[in-house]
């Protein structure tokens, strides 16, 4: 069975075999290819009058087009998501930190430390929350920002392959 123009598959090969042509949004000129552009059209880019485009899927996942039950709505051709995301604080989950401080209330970092009463002693289970005056001021800097604000790769685990489209074949029907 000859394949449809348009149609769209996976290819492993490093070259583009006949009839066929990479996904990677190239423009071609709709005179040399009449019915691909019948079926596309300009869905993909191009000025519609001497080109159009090839869907462009480096460094993407296809989504079918549409919407499904509880799913947002997919144009064909839509492209959306991000490689790379930095969170904001409404997207970190809830969490707590364990406080930590030092004797003399000196130190940079709370790292491996413990909590102490005003005469140096390790208290066990501290009352953290009091309205008493403190005795030691606490090191402006044992308080302070965590991260970097740079964005993490929010790729999910893939392979590099080819996907290629059909130039020419046999016209798809309709249904």
């Amino acid at each position: 069975m000859d394949p449809y123009i348009g149609e769209i598959r996976i290819f492993s090969g490093k070259f583009e075999p006949k009839n066929w042509a990479f996904c990677n949004g190239q423009l071609l000129p709709i005179s040399q290819n009449t019915t691909l552009f019948s079926i596309i059209g300009t869905t993909y880019g191009g000025d519609g009058k001497t080109t159009f485009a090839l869907p462009d899927l480096n460094g993407r996942t296809a989504m079918h087009q549409g919407n499904g039950e509880g799913l947002s709505s997919r144009e064909l051709g839509e492209k959306g998501g991000q490689s790379e995301v930095t969170l904001t604080l409404e997207e970190i989950p809830s969490h707590s930190h364990v406080p930590g401080s030092h004797t003399n209330a000196d130190q940079e970092s709370p790292e491996n430390a413990v909590w102490a009463d005003v005469k140096g002693s390790i208290v066990s289970t501290p009352d953290a929350y009091t309205n008493i005056k403190p005795d030691i001021a606490m090191n402006a800097q044992s308080l302070q920002f965590e991260g970097g604000n740079d964005p993490h790769n929010n790729r999910q685990p893939y392979v590099g392959l080819n996907f290629i489209i059909c130039l020419f074949g046999s016209y798809p029907p309709r249904a």
